[in-house]
Protein backbone atom coordinates (compact mmCIF):
# COMPACT_ATOMS: atom_id res chain seq x y z
CA UNK A 1 0.00 0.00 0.00
CA UNK A 2 1.05 3.07 -0.17
CA UNK A 3 3.86 5.16 1.67
CA UNK A 4 0.89 6.34 1.67
CA UNK A 5 -0.34 6.08 1.89
CA UNK A 6 -2.09 5.75 2.67
CA UNK A 7 -2.19 8.29 -0.69
CA UNK A 8 -2.40 7.41 2.33
CA UNK A 9 -1.09 6.67 1.71
CA UNK A 10 -1.77 6.91 -0.82
CA UNK A 11 -3.79 8.44 1.91
CA UNK A 12 -4.20 8.99 2.86
CA UNK A 13 -4.16 8.49 2.74
CA UNK A 14 -3.03 6.89 2.42
CA UNK A 15 -4.46 3.00 5.28
CA UNK A 16 -5.41 3.21 8.81
CA UNK A 17 -4.21 1.13 11.68
CA UNK A 18 -6.11 -1.85 13.17
CA UNK A 19 -4.69 -1.66 16.66
CA UNK A 20 -4.92 1.61 19.59
CA UNK A 21 -2.23 3.40 19.33
CA UNK A 22 -0.22 2.24 22.09
CA UNK A 23 -0.95 -0.21 24.65
CA UNK A 24 -0.83 2.61 27.76
CA UNK A 25 -1.73 6.54 27.89
CA UNK A 26 0.50 8.92 26.16
CA UNK A 27 -0.71 11.16 28.83
CA UNK A 28 2.10 9.18 31.08
CA UNK A 29 4.78 11.06 29.01
CA UNK A 30 2.66 14.55 28.01
CA UNK A 31 3.43 17.63 29.61
CA UNK A 32 -0.05 18.15 29.00
CA UNK A 33 -3.24 16.29 27.53
CA UNK A 34 -5.01 18.47 25.50
CA UNK A 35 -2.71 20.82 24.67
CA UNK A 36 0.12 21.06 22.45
CA UNK A 37 3.47 21.23 24.21
CA UNK A 38 5.58 24.09 24.01
CA UNK A 39 8.51 23.64 21.07
CA UNK A 40 11.52 22.59 22.23
CA UNK A 41 15.34 21.85 20.67
CA UNK A 42 18.08 23.43 19.70
CA UNK A 43 17.71 27.01 18.08
CA UNK A 44 19.85 29.25 15.80
CA UNK A 45 19.63 32.85 14.59
CA UNK A 46 16.59 33.17 12.49
CA UNK A 47 16.49 35.25 9.20
CA UNK A 48 14.96 35.89 5.58
CA UNK A 49 16.78 32.44 4.49
CA UNK A 50 16.10 30.53 7.58
CA UNK A 51 12.80 31.42 9.17
CA UNK A 52 12.61 28.77 11.61
CA UNK A 53 15.89 29.71 13.35
CA UNK A 54 17.48 25.90 12.59
CA UNK A 55 20.64 25.63 14.43
CA UNK A 56 23.47 24.93 11.65
CA UNK A 57 24.80 22.00 13.66
CA UNK A 58 21.63 20.16 15.14
CA UNK A 59 21.06 16.74 14.04
CA UNK A 60 17.70 15.54 12.93
CA UNK A 61 16.29 12.22 12.60
CA UNK A 62 13.90 11.42 10.01
CA UNK A 63 11.34 7.68 10.48
CA UNK A 64 9.64 7.12 6.63
CA UNK A 65 7.32 4.70 6.19
CA UNK A 66 8.67 2.59 3.78
CA UNK A 67 5.63 0.82 1.16
CA UNK A 68 4.67 1.95 -1.45
CA UNK A 69 6.26 4.97 -2.32
CA UNK A 70 9.68 3.89 -0.84
CA UNK A 71 12.11 5.85 1.02
CA UNK A 72 14.63 6.70 -1.87
CA UNK A 73 12.59 10.11 -2.41
CA UNK A 74 14.08 10.93 1.24
CA UNK A 75 17.86 9.90 1.26
CA UNK A 76 18.16 10.68 -2.51
CA UNK A 77 16.39 13.91 -2.58
CA UNK A 78 14.72 15.68 0.82
CA UNK A 79 18.06 15.04 2.98
CA UNK A 80 20.17 15.87 0.65
CA UNK A 81 18.63 19.28 0.23
CA UNK A 82 18.61 19.62 4.04
CA UNK A 83 22.08 18.20 4.11
CA UNK A 84 23.23 21.27 1.62
CA UNK A 85 21.86 24.04 3.20
CA UNK A 86 22.82 22.88 6.50
CA UNK A 87 26.32 20.65 6.25
CA UNK A 88 27.56 20.17 9.60
CA UNK A 89 23.93 18.62 10.41
CA UNK A 90 23.63 14.58 10.87
CA UNK A 91 21.08 13.24 9.85
CA UNK A 92 19.71 9.93 11.13
CA UNK A 93 16.98 8.16 8.76
CA UNK A 94 14.87 5.65 9.53
CA UNK A 95 13.16 3.50 7.66
CA UNK A 96 9.92 0.86 8.88
CA UNK A 97 7.20 -0.52 7.74
CA UNK A 98 5.62 -0.34 11.37
CA UNK A 99 5.45 2.96 12.34
CA UNK A 100 3.21 2.49 15.63
CA UNK A 101 5.48 -0.51 16.44
CA UNK A 102 8.60 1.22 16.43
CA UNK A 103 7.56 4.74 17.66
CA UNK A 104 5.63 3.34 20.56
CA UNK A 105 8.41 2.62 22.87
CA UNK A 106 10.23 5.90 22.27
CA UNK A 107 7.46 8.25 22.55
CA UNK A 108 6.87 6.37 26.26
CA UNK A 109 10.25 7.36 26.83
CA UNK A 110 9.90 10.84 25.68
CA UNK A 111 12.99 10.34 22.74
CA UNK A 112 11.15 11.20 19.69
CA UNK A 113 12.42 11.92 16.16
CA UNK A 114 12.24 15.28 14.42
CA UNK A 115 9.64 14.33 11.47
CA UNK A 116 7.60 11.43 10.79
CA UNK A 117 5.67 10.12 7.80
CA UNK A 118 3.13 8.66 9.77
CA UNK A 119 1.41 6.29 7.16
CA UNK A 120 0.86 1.98 6.12
CA UNK A 121 -1.31 -0.24 8.13
CA UNK A 122 0.47 0.61 11.48
CA UNK A 123 0.35 4.04 11.31
CA UNK A 124 -0.21 6.20 14.66
CA UNK A 125 -3.74 8.05 15.67
CA UNK A 126 -2.72 11.82 14.63
CA UNK A 127 -5.70 12.76 16.59
CA UNK A 128 -4.58 11.30 20.15
CA UNK A 129 -0.93 12.73 19.34
CA UNK A 130 -2.60 15.68 18.97
CA UNK A 131 -4.58 16.01 21.94
CA UNK A 132 -1.55 14.57 23.62
CA UNK A 133 0.34 17.68 23.19
CA UNK A 134 3.04 15.63 20.58
CA UNK A 135 2.79 17.22 17.46
CA UNK A 136 3.55 20.45 16.45
CA UNK A 137 1.06 22.97 14.92
CA UNK A 138 2.49 23.43 11.04
CA UNK A 139 0.43 27.20 10.78
CA UNK A 140 4.11 28.51 11.19
CA UNK A 141 5.15 26.30 7.97
CA UNK A 142 2.63 26.91 6.03
CA UNK A 143 2.52 31.00 6.43
CA UNK A 144 6.66 30.54 6.00
CA UNK A 145 8.74 32.30 2.78
CA UNK A 146 8.17 29.63 0.04
CA UNK A 147 11.40 28.38 -0.93
CA UNK A 148 11.17 29.17 -5.15
CA UNK A 149 9.38 32.17 -4.33
CA UNK A 150 10.38 33.98 -0.89
CA UNK A 151 7.25 36.79 -1.58
CA UNK A 152 4.95 34.68 -1.59
CA UNK A 153 4.15 31.98 1.62
CA UNK A 154 4.20 28.33 1.42
CA UNK A 155 0.46 27.68 1.52
CA UNK A 156 0.59 29.65 -1.89
CA UNK A 157 2.40 27.26 -3.97
CA UNK A 158 -0.05 24.04 -2.57
CA UNK A 159 -3.28 22.75 -4.18
CA UNK A 160 -6.31 23.88 -2.96
CA UNK A 161 -7.12 21.84 0.66
CA UNK A 162 -4.08 20.55 1.18
CA UNK A 163 -3.54 23.27 4.67
CA UNK A 164 -6.99 21.89 5.56
CA UNK A 165 -6.83 18.37 4.77
CA UNK A 166 -4.31 18.51 7.93
CA UNK A 167 -6.46 20.20 10.08
CA UNK A 168 -7.09 18.40 13.57
CA UNK A 169 -9.08 20.91 16.48
CA UNK A 170 -9.00 23.68 13.83
CA UNK A 171 -5.42 23.86 13.09
CA UNK A 172 -2.93 22.28 10.88
CA UNK A 173 -0.78 19.72 12.83
CA UNK A 174 -0.27 17.15 9.48
CA UNK A 175 1.21 17.97 5.99
CA UNK A 176 -0.40 16.17 3.66
CA UNK A 177 1.94 15.59 0.78
CA UNK A 178 0.86 13.25 -2.03
CA UNK A 179 -1.91 14.04 -4.30
CA UNK A 180 -3.81 10.61 -4.72
CA UNK A 181 -6.64 9.67 -7.11
CA UNK A 182 -8.95 6.65 -5.99
CA UNK A 183 -11.06 4.22 -7.84
CA UNK A 184 -11.40 1.12 -10.04
CA UNK A 185 -7.69 -0.33 -10.72
CA UNK A 186 -7.08 -2.38 -14.13
CA UNK A 187 -4.95 -3.91 -17.02
CA UNK A 188 -5.31 -1.38 -20.30
CA UNK A 189 -3.90 -3.27 -22.05
CA UNK A 190 -5.41 -6.84 -21.05
CA UNK A 191 -9.35 -5.42 -21.35
CA UNK A 192 -8.14 -3.87 -25.15
CA UNK A 193 -6.89 -7.56 -25.95
CA UNK A 194 -10.14 -8.97 -24.59
CA UNK A 195 -12.57 -6.13 -25.95
CA UNK A 196 -13.47 -5.40 -22.56
CA UNK A 197 -14.96 -1.73 -21.35
CA UNK A 198 -14.33 0.22 -18.28
CA UNK A 199 -17.76 0.66 -16.95
CA UNK A 200 -19.66 3.71 -16.28
CA UNK A 201 -22.66 2.37 -14.83
CA UNK A 202 -22.91 -0.52 -11.89
CA UNK A 203 -25.11 -2.30 -14.70
CA UNK A 204 -22.26 -2.09 -17.24
CA UNK A 205 -20.03 -3.17 -14.26
CA UNK A 206 -21.83 -6.26 -13.72
CA UNK A 207 -21.89 -6.89 -17.51
CA UNK A 208 -18.38 -6.71 -18.11
CA UNK A 209 -17.66 -8.84 -14.92
CA UNK A 210 -19.65 -11.40 -16.59
CA UNK A 211 -17.23 -11.44 -19.34
CA UNK A 212 -14.19 -11.71 -17.50
CA UNK A 213 -15.59 -13.98 -15.07
CA UNK A 214 -16.49 -16.60 -18.57
CA UNK A 215 -12.73 -16.16 -19.29
CA UNK A 216 -11.46 -17.69 -16.49
CA UNK A 217 -10.31 -14.52 -14.04
CA UNK A 218 -11.38 -13.11 -10.96
CA UNK A 219 -13.51 -10.04 -12.14
CA UNK A 220 -12.77 -8.27 -8.83
CA UNK A 221 -10.77 -8.41 -5.43
CA UNK A 222 -9.99 -6.29 -2.92
CA UNK A 223 -7.18 -7.65 0.79
CA UNK A 224 -9.77 -8.51 3.12
CA UNK A 225 -7.03 -9.72 5.93
CA UNK A 226 -4.83 -6.44 6.24
CA UNK A 227 -6.38 -3.48 3.64
CA UNK A 228 -10.40 -3.33 3.62
CA UNK A 229 -10.64 0.09 3.65
CA UNK A 230 -9.67 -0.11 0.25
CA UNK A 231 -12.98 -1.89 -0.60
CA UNK A 232 -14.35 0.69 2.00
CA UNK A 233 -13.28 3.57 0.08
CA UNK A 234 -15.37 2.12 -2.80
CA UNK A 235 -18.75 1.87 -0.91
CA UNK A 236 -18.25 5.52 1.24
CA UNK A 237 -17.02 7.51 -2.45
CA UNK A 238 -20.61 5.20 -3.97
CA UNK A 239 -22.39 6.65 -1.55
CA UNK A 240 -21.33 10.23 -1.79
CA UNK A 241 -21.90 10.10 -5.45
CA UNK A 242 -25.36 9.01 -4.85
CA UNK A 243 -26.49 10.99 -1.83
CA UNK A 244 -23.49 14.40 -2.79
CA UNK A 245 -20.94 15.02 -1.00
CA UNK A 246 -22.81 15.89 2.20
CA UNK A 247 -23.49 12.06 3.01
CA UNK A 248 -19.79 11.45 4.31
CA UNK A 249 -19.53 15.83 5.85
CA UNK A 250 -21.97 13.96 8.26
CA UNK A 251 -20.37 10.57 8.45
CA UNK A 252 -17.79 12.38 9.42
CA UNK A 253 -19.56 14.56 11.80
CA UNK A 254 -21.38 11.54 13.68
CA UNK A 255 -24.49 13.18 12.60
CA UNK A 256 -27.34 11.30 13.93
CA UNK A 257 -28.88 8.64 10.86
CA UNK A 258 -25.95 9.48 8.79
CA UNK A 259 -24.85 5.80 8.24
CA UNK A 260 -28.43 4.54 7.69
CA UNK A 261 -29.23 7.46 5.00
CA UNK A 262 -30.38 5.67 1.69
CA UNK A 263 -27.74 6.85 0.01
CA UNK A 264 -25.11 4.28 2.17
CA UNK A 265 -28.02 1.86 1.81
CA UNK A 266 -27.39 1.95 -2.18
CA UNK A 267 -23.79 2.27 -2.29
CA UNK A 268 -23.50 -1.01 0.44
CA UNK A 269 -26.36 -2.87 -1.43
CA UNK A 270 -24.68 -2.14 -4.82
CA UNK A 271 -21.05 -3.56 -4.29
CA UNK A 272 -22.30 -6.26 -1.56
CA UNK A 273 -23.51 -7.58 -5.25
CA UNK A 274 -20.14 -7.15 -6.56
CA UNK A 275 -19.08 -8.82 -3.93
CA UNK A 276 -21.69 -12.16 -3.90
CA UNK A 277 -21.22 -12.80 -7.78
CA UNK A 278 -17.82 -11.73 -8.62
CA UNK A 279 -15.36 -12.36 -5.85
CA UNK A 280 -14.15 -15.25 -4.34
CA UNK A 281 -14.42 -15.63 -0.29
CA UNK A 282 -10.18 -16.62 -0.40
CA UNK A 283 -9.04 -12.87 -0.55
CA UNK A 284 -10.89 -12.05 2.75
CA UNK A 285 -8.01 -13.98 3.74
CA UNK A 286 -4.81 -12.17 0.96
CA UNK A 287 -3.05 -9.44 1.86
CA UNK A 288 -3.19 -6.27 -0.32
CA UNK A 289 0.67 -7.11 -2.04
CA UNK A 290 -0.60 -11.11 -3.03
CA UNK A 291 -3.53 -9.72 -4.35
CA UNK A 292 -2.31 -6.98 -6.28
CA UNK A 293 0.49 -9.59 -7.74
CA UNK A 294 -1.93 -11.84 -9.00
CA UNK A 295 -3.56 -8.95 -10.74
CA UNK A 296 -0.13 -8.27 -12.55
CA UNK A 297 -0.27 -11.97 -13.05
CA UNK A 298 -3.41 -11.68 -15.24
CA UNK A 299 -5.67 -13.05 -12.61
CA UNK A 300 -7.60 -10.08 -11.16
CA UNK A 301 -9.57 -7.95 -13.07
CA UNK A 302 -10.16 -4.59 -10.64
CA UNK A 303 -8.66 -4.03 -7.84
CA UNK A 304 -9.61 -0.60 -5.67
CA UNK A 305 -7.17 1.32 -4.40
CA UNK A 306 -5.11 4.38 -5.23
CA UNK A 307 -2.56 6.19 -7.09
CA UNK A 308 -0.08 4.75 -5.57
CA UNK A 309 -0.37 1.32 -6.77
CA UNK A 310 1.19 1.30 -9.44
CA UNK A 311 4.33 2.42 -7.87
CA UNK A 312 4.12 -0.04 -5.60
CA UNK A 313 3.98 -3.16 -7.99
CA UNK A 314 6.70 -2.11 -10.30
CA UNK A 315 9.07 -4.70 -9.03
CA UNK A 316 6.00 -7.44 -10.10
CA UNK A 317 4.60 -5.62 -13.27
CA UNK A 318 5.51 -7.61 -16.20
CA UNK A 319 6.01 -6.05 -19.78
CA UNK A 320 2.97 -4.95 -21.18
CA UNK A 321 0.98 -4.56 -18.31
CA UNK A 322 -0.57 -0.69 -19.03
CA UNK A 323 -2.18 0.36 -15.57
CA UNK A 324 -5.18 2.14 -15.76
CA UNK A 325 -7.74 3.62 -13.51
CA UNK A 326 -11.71 4.50 -13.95
CA UNK A 327 -14.21 6.30 -11.46
CA UNK A 328 -16.75 4.04 -9.27
CA UNK A 329 -19.38 3.30 -11.36
CA UNK A 330 -22.70 5.42 -11.29
CA UNK A 331 -26.03 4.24 -9.58
CA UNK A 332 -29.09 4.92 -10.63
CA UNK A 333 -30.24 9.01 -9.70
CA UNK A 334 -26.76 9.84 -8.73
CA UNK A 335 -26.59 13.31 -7.66
CA UNK A 336 -22.61 13.80 -8.60
CA UNK A 337 -22.02 12.55 -12.68
CA UNK A 338 -19.65 9.15 -13.39
CA UNK A 339 -16.69 11.40 -13.46
CA UNK A 340 -16.83 12.88 -9.68
CA UNK A 341 -13.72 11.03 -7.83
CA UNK A 342 -12.32 10.91 -4.48
CA UNK A 343 -9.41 13.02 -5.19
CA UNK A 344 -7.21 14.22 -2.15
CA UNK A 345 -4.38 15.15 -0.41
CA UNK A 346 -2.77 12.28 1.63
CA UNK A 347 0.37 10.53 2.76
CA UNK A 348 0.73 12.56 6.11
CA UNK A 349 4.00 14.16 7.33
CA UNK A 350 4.28 15.25 11.19
CA UNK A 351 7.03 17.47 13.10
CA UNK A 352 7.04 16.52 16.94
CA UNK A 353 6.36 19.03 19.77
CA UNK A 354 9.12 17.26 21.60
CA UNK A 355 11.80 16.64 19.09
CA UNK A 356 15.48 17.90 19.68
CA UNK A 357 15.19 19.79 16.69
CA UNK A 358 11.83 20.86 15.67
CA UNK A 359 12.97 23.95 13.74
CA UNK A 360 14.72 21.75 11.68
CA UNK A 361 11.99 19.30 11.11
CA UNK A 362 9.88 22.34 9.97
CA UNK A 363 12.55 23.70 7.70
CA UNK A 364 12.51 19.82 6.14
CA UNK A 365 8.97 19.89 5.15
CA UNK A 366 9.78 23.40 3.82
CA UNK A 367 12.29 21.64 1.66
CA UNK A 368 9.83 19.13 0.61
CA UNK A 369 7.33 21.81 -0.39
CA UNK A 370 9.94 23.21 -2.99
CA UNK A 371 9.78 22.99 -6.21
CA UNK A 372 12.88 20.79 -6.68
CA UNK A 373 12.13 18.58 -3.73
CA UNK A 374 8.55 17.83 -5.10
CA UNK A 375 9.64 17.49 -8.56
CA UNK A 376 12.44 15.24 -6.68
CA UNK A 377 9.59 13.07 -5.20
CA UNK A 378 7.74 12.41 -8.42
CA UNK A 379 11.04 11.06 -10.19
CA UNK A 380 11.97 8.96 -7.30
CA UNK A 381 7.80 7.56 -5.86
CA UNK A 382 6.06 8.03 -8.91
CA UNK A 383 3.70 9.93 -7.21
CA UNK A 384 2.67 13.55 -7.56
CA UNK A 385 2.83 16.19 -4.74
CA UNK A 386 0.45 19.01 -3.63
CA UNK A 387 2.96 21.42 -4.68
CA UNK A 388 1.22 22.89 -8.06
CA UNK A 389 3.22 22.85 -11.44
CA UNK A 390 6.16 21.23 -9.96
CA UNK A 391 5.53 17.75 -11.92
CA UNK A 392 5.41 19.88 -15.28
CA UNK A 393 7.06 18.61 -18.15
CA UNK A 394 8.40 15.03 -16.19
CA UNK A 395 7.64 11.86 -18.26
CA UNK A 396 4.26 9.88 -16.91
CA UNK A 397 3.80 6.44 -16.14
CA UNK A 398 0.73 4.99 -17.83
CA UNK A 399 -1.07 4.86 -14.41
CA UNK A 400 -0.30 8.95 -14.00
CA UNK A 401 -1.21 9.77 -17.27
CA UNK A 402 -4.77 8.11 -16.28
CA UNK A 403 -4.70 9.70 -13.00
CA UNK A 404 -4.26 13.00 -15.39
CA UNK A 405 -7.26 12.12 -17.18
CA UNK A 406 -9.40 11.67 -14.49
CA UNK A 407 -8.74 14.94 -12.42
CA UNK A 408 -9.42 16.37 -16.08
CA UNK A 409 -12.68 14.74 -16.41
CA UNK A 410 -13.55 15.05 -12.71
CA UNK A 411 -13.39 19.27 -12.98
CA UNK A 412 -14.55 20.30 -10.11
CA UNK A 413 -16.70 17.04 -8.92
CA UNK A 414 -13.97 16.01 -6.18
CA UNK A 415 -15.07 13.76 -3.21
CA UNK A 416 -13.55 15.02 -0.18
CA UNK A 417 -13.73 12.21 2.80
CA UNK A 418 -12.76 10.82 5.16
CA UNK A 419 -11.67 12.33 8.22
CA UNK A 420 -13.09 10.16 10.78
CA UNK A 421 -10.36 7.61 10.13
CA UNK A 422 -7.58 9.43 11.62
CA UNK A 423 -10.12 11.27 14.13
CA UNK A 424 -12.21 8.00 15.73
CA UNK A 425 -10.15 5.08 15.28
CA UNK A 426 -12.27 2.65 16.95
CA UNK A 427 -15.24 3.64 14.65
CA UNK A 428 -12.69 2.85 11.51
CA UNK A 429 -11.60 -0.09 13.15
CA UNK A 430 -15.63 -1.47 13.10
CA UNK A 431 -15.77 -0.21 9.86
CA UNK A 432 -12.93 -2.57 8.67
CA UNK A 433 -15.26 -5.58 10.21
CA UNK A 434 -18.49 -4.82 8.90
CA UNK A 435 -17.00 -4.26 5.31
CA UNK A 436 -15.45 -7.85 5.24
CA UNK A 437 -18.75 -8.85 6.43
CA UNK A 438 -20.94 -6.98 3.68
CA UNK A 439 -18.59 -8.02 1.20
CA UNK A 440 -18.03 -11.76 1.93
CA UNK A 441 -21.90 -12.03 2.93
CA UNK A 442 -21.90 -12.48 6.09
CA UNK A 443 -24.55 -9.47 6.47
CA UNK A 444 -26.90 -7.43 4.17
CA UNK A 445 -26.37 -4.11 3.39
CA UNK A 446 -28.83 -3.19 6.04
CA UNK A 447 -27.28 -4.67 8.54
CA UNK A 448 -23.95 -3.15 7.81
CA UNK A 449 -25.39 0.59 7.58
CA UNK A 450 -27.62 -0.68 11.58
CA UNK A 451 -24.14 -1.78 12.89
CA UNK A 452 -21.82 0.87 11.86
CA UNK A 453 -24.63 3.88 12.92
CA UNK A 454 -24.34 1.72 16.61
CA UNK A 455 -21.05 2.36 16.74
CA UNK A 456 -21.23 6.02 15.25
CA UNK A 457 -23.98 6.73 18.14
CA UNK A 458 -21.47 4.77 20.86
CA UNK A 459 -18.51 7.12 19.25
CA UNK A 460 -20.46 10.47 19.97
CA UNK A 461 -21.70 9.90 23.12
CA UNK A 462 -18.66 8.46 24.70
CA UNK A 463 -17.50 11.61 26.48
CA UNK A 464 -13.73 10.30 26.71
CA UNK A 465 -13.05 10.91 22.33
CA UNK A 466 -12.21 14.43 21.33
CA UNK A 467 -14.65 15.14 18.75
CA UNK A 468 -13.84 17.09 15.31
CA UNK A 469 -16.23 18.68 12.88
CA UNK A 470 -15.58 19.59 9.19
CA UNK A 471 -18.15 21.53 7.04
CA UNK A 472 -16.81 20.56 3.41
Amino acid sequence: MSSHRDLSRRSLLHGLGATALFAFPLSACATSGGGQAPPTGAAGVAGPGNPFGVAAEAPLEVVIFKGGLGDEYATAVHEPLYQARYPKAKIKHVATQQIAQTLQPRFAGGDVPDVIANSGTDLMDNAALQAEGQLLDLTQLFDAPAIDNPTTKVRDSLVPGTVESGLIAGKPFVLNYVYTAYGLWYDSALFAKNGWTAPKTFDEFKAVCDKIKAAGLVPFAYPGKNAPYYQYWMILISAAKSGGNQVLIDIDNLADGAWTKPAVKQAAAAWAEIGAKYMDKSYEGLTHTEVQTQQNQGKVAFFPSGSWLENEQKEQTPAGFAYAVTPTPSLPGDKLPFPAIRAAAGEGYLVTAKGKNNAGGLEYLRLMLSREGARGFTQKSGSVTVVRGAADGLPLSPGNKSVAALQTAAGNDIITYSSFEGWYKELETELRTQTNALMFGRISADEFCSKMQAKADATKADSSIPKQNRTS
